[in-house]
């Protein structure tokens, strides 16, 4: 079983591009299943392993999402030993998977999210280097792992763009806000004579800042702002959609930033985005008030 694992997680680095994160969310949950179903060949995998494995995921401590992950991790490695020829059948034929709740996204007011950018930074580098972070990571509503890929290079502070590489290593070019931009000058010229292929943000070793590192500061920065709010760097990332949709931006254009491939995963803002439009509508219907 763990040999056709590891096989199965080359595949997929190979062709779908997949990050260093999913890869080993995939092993772990993978690795996961190989210990519950102990002893078990591959092509000897049916319903009764599945449904026992399911089962006992339902039956402890974990979040329906978590349970979900881990169900598509197992179904995303059948398909493979199926289309390798090592399973006959499908051994998720008939078997129930538990309803996929999606909660709507977290995601800061504008005036808490102004709240946190308006501390200003220190005089030392490591602080102008977190004050460009949380202002970049709201200005182009990027993923904590796309900033931590950031190089110098990546940054065109003339046209205020920068070229990011999304999931399955997909490019696109964002545009990024005035103030982050000047924020982001500053703190190059702190650092001093970074060139195009060095990472853009470095950790006090002088290393690339890992997602993780990344995650670290914005939880750190926020403490700083004195917001009573657990907030993540994908809090930032939904903040900055739904502030756009808020503000009229076409939802489409939305979708080209964040990088989606499909529109659906977009329209999931517009349910936090609705009490905006309850807003407008009674303030520009003639028949919204009694």
């Amino acid at each position: 079983m763990r040999l056709e694992i590891e096989r199965f997680l080359t595949r997929l680095r190979a062709s779908r591009g997949a990050s260093p994160h999913t890869l080993r969310a995939y092993r772990a949950d993978l690795e996961a299943f190989a210990a519950a179903a102990s002893g078990v060949e591959p092509r000897d995998l049916d319903r009764t392993h599945v449904r026992a494995y399911l089962a006992g995921l339902q039956s402890g401590s974990l979040s329906r999402a978590t349970v979900l992950r881990r169900a598509s991790a197992l179904r995303s490695f059948v398909r493979f030993l199926r289309a390798e020829g090592l399973l006959a059948r499908d051994p998720f034929l008939g078997v129930p998977l538990p309803k996929r709740v999606r909660p709507l996204p977290k995601f800061l007011t504008e005036a808490e999210m102004e709240q946190v950018l308006s501390v200003p930074a220190d005089a030392d580098s490591a602080s102008r280097r977190d004050r460009a972070l949380v202002e970049l990571l709201y200005s182009a509503g990027l993923r904590r792992a796309e900033l931590a890929a950031l190089n110098v290079g990546d940054l065109d502070l003339l046209s205020g763009t920068a070229r990011v590489f999304g999931k399955g290593s997909k490019e696109r070019i964002v545009p990024v806000g005035e103030a982050a931009l000047e924020l982001l000058r500053e703190w190059l010229r702190a650092r001093g004579g970074a060139g195009d292929g060095e990472p853009l943000f470095v950790n006090e070793r002088g290393g690339r800042l890992s997602a993780d590192g990344v995650a670290f500061l914005v939880r750190r920065w926020v403490r700083r702002a004195a917001l009573m709010k657990n907030v993540t760097p994908h809090v930032f990332r939904h903040s900055f959609a739904t502030h756009l949709l808020n503000r009229g931006c076409d939802i489409r254009h939305v979708q080209e930033m964040l990088g989606h491939a499909s529109l659906q995963t977009t329209q999931f803002y517009t349910h936090v985005s609705l009490q905006r439009l309850r807003e407008v509508y009674k303030d520009a219907h003639p028949r919204s008030r009694t």
